[in-house]
């Protein structure tokens, strides 16, 4: 017999009760939904989650368990996690603990045995919203529960940026592990001085940094406030703004750095990122109805017809006819042609509102590394000449 001791509650009066498990309480968010069928470690410690309370649209979760190799940052982000079914038992060589022990470590909600099919066809229809996951003393109290969440902010002007950035600079120097990523992408030789890479943390992702120093880079991360001549001062050869959370609009010191060091040094900017650039060259974004989340999204490239299958976690996009005649469009959604690719040519930098590092996620789009570090090569040898 299924105990209902956890509920869901959305700003609209909807109620989604289950079963709990991990950490107790009761937490605001806004409520999303994740097509990804694996990588839910990847996904809960992703900084691009934070304050936002996830609906796996996966039957069963939790069955590979946890381990110490797969978190994409020191702690799990999403506010909350939804699943049909939590598998009772772990079944994986590399688990170290269940996900609801890993949960409740971290002090996170987890809720079972929800309805998560009508859920996620709710938040369809009426796009992503405010709620509340409860587990334990505060479930019982669905009144107060729809209240909290209507009182909460919503991610529309939130800057959550400064929650999940660095504290101060750091070096990287972790490359991928073999056993996923068997060929060796680096194509420097050995005598070449190794390009320096300044990536700005907005709530940046491992495996993006373990990309780049696998491609001979030396990394060093930045704080999301560091400013453009802080940035210039190091004198980098490339400059990465990475994926993070909340409303791109409302980062308006990253939007400024980013307008001044356009043209001065080549730029790649992913998700966050992406947003920031089109803000920085004059355009504008908006919300979308529920946002793209999951490692199953397909985005083609207008010029050649080629389709990628990429992973996606945004609620937030650049919104066409807003930008400058020579920034062109490299990426269209194939859902609903939302703008999925910005290139401009005479500034010297490009970006994708997708994750080409994956983790979780198909391995497509890695090329767009190899395409940043041309671009790079290609404006130090320009300066040399």
């Amino acid at each position: 017999m299924i105990t209902h001791n956890a509920l869901i509650a959305l700003e609209d009066g909807s109620l989604y009760p289950g079963t709990g498990f991990g950490a107790e309480g009761a937490t605001v968010g806004e409520v999303v939904f994740s097509t990804s069928m694996t990588g839910y470690q990847e996904t809960l410690t992703d900084p691009s989650y934070h304050r936002q309370i996830i609906v796996s649209t996966v039957t069963q979760v939790g069955n590979v368990g946890v381990n110490a190799d797969d978190p994409e940052s020191a702690r799990v982000w999403a506010a909350g996690f939804a699943v049909r079914a939590l598998s009772p038992l772990v079944s994986n060589w590399r688990a170290t603990a269940t996900l609801s022990d890993y949960l409740r470590e971290q002090g996170v909600i987890g809720i079972s045995e929800v309805e998560t099919r009508a859920l996620v066809r709710h938040l369809r229809t009426r796009g992503a919203l405010r709620g509340v996951i409860a587990h334990g003393e505060a479930a019982h109290n669905p009144d107060a529960l729809i209240s909290m969440a209507r009182a909460w902010s919503g991610m529309d002007g939130l800057d959550l940026v400064k929650e999940v950035t660095c504290a101060a600079p750091y070096h990287w120097e972790e490359a991928v592990d073999r056993a996923w990523y068997p060929m060796q992408r680096s194509t420097r030789n050995a005598n070449d001085r190794p390009p320096h890479i300044i990536a700005y943390d907005f709530g940046i992702k491992r495996n993006i940094l373990r990309l780049l120093t696998d491609r001979g880079c030396r990394v060093t991360v930045v704080p999301a406030t560091t400013s453009a001549s802080e940035v210039l001062a190091y004198q980098p050869d490339g400059v990465f703004l990475s994926n993070g959370p909340g409303d791109p609009a409302a980062v308006t010191y990253a939007i400024d750095a980013i307008g001044t060091l356009a043209g001065n040094v080549p730029m790649f900017g992913i998700c966050l990122g992406h947003q920031l650039i089109g803000l920085a060259l004059g355009g504008q974004t908006h919300k979308l109805l529920f946002g793209h989340r999951g490692t199953n999204q397909p985005v083609i490239d207008p010029q050649n017809g080629a389709v990628t299958i990429t992973t996606h976690n945004h609620g937030f996009a650049v919104t066409a006819g807003t930008l400058p005649d020579d920034v062109t469009i490299s990426r269209v959604n194939l859902n609903d042609e939302c703008i999925e690719g910005l290139k401009c040519d005479r500034l010297g930098l490009f970006s994708v509102q997708y994750h080409p590092e994956a983790a979780p996620g198909p391995h497509d789009a890695l090329d767009l590394f190899d395409e940043f570090m041309a671009l790079v090569a290609k404006r130090t040898a320009e300066k040399q000449r």
